[in-house]
């Protein structure tokens, strides 16, 4: 999440809400670490954010930050990472449509959730309006999905080959 917010933000006239590759450290930490782990993963990292350190992307941090038009966005990162941890935990079989599915779905759709709402109440604007200012993320957050859909998929592969050769050898 550090090394991605070092990335610098796009942002955009018509919103203070930044375009950022943060959203793919939360998508990574759900499907690779879990749901308890991607969890305490992202919960530690706002923590830090807190606490003063700047590791949102553009160098911000400090508590301001959970109380602007992107808190909301910031706090349903672990909130995403325990939830697409626990969904993909229950496919017996992982294959790369079922993973992009729940990316797609529960991932991007519970970042919308939590983040809208938020920017609409910070900003005093109409819930319908700040969704259409929203549709603009919708192509990065796809691309972000997509991506990290198959980072997981190869790893949690690569993974499970990696233990079979384990018992073995």
């Amino acid at each position: 999440m550090a090394v991605l917010g070092m990335v610098p933000p796009i942002t955009l006239s018509f919103t203070p809400v930044p375009i950022v590759l943060q959203t793919l450290g939360v998508v990574l930490a759900g499907g690779i670490l879990g749901a308890r782990l991607g969890f305490m993963s992202q919960a530690t990292f706002l923590l830090l954010v807190a606490a003063g350190l700047p590791l949102l992307s553009g160098g911000r941090g400090g508590i301001g930050v959970f109380v602007g038009p992107s808190a909301g966005y910031l706090f349903s990162y672990p909130i995403v990472a325990a939830l697409l941890g626990f969904l993909l935990s229950r496919f017996q079989v992982l294959t790369l449509k079922k993973i992009l599915l729940v990316n797609l779905t529960a991932g991007v759709f519970t970042l919308y959730l939590f983040g809208i709402p938020v920017q609409a109440f910070v900003m005093d604007l109409p819930l319908v309006h700040t969704i259409k200012i929203s549709l603009v993320y919708i192509p990065g957050d796809l691309m972000k999905a997509t991506v990290a859909s198959y980072l997981v998929y190869k790893l949690r592969k690569s993974t499970v080959i990696a233990r079979q050769f384990a018992k073995a050898g």
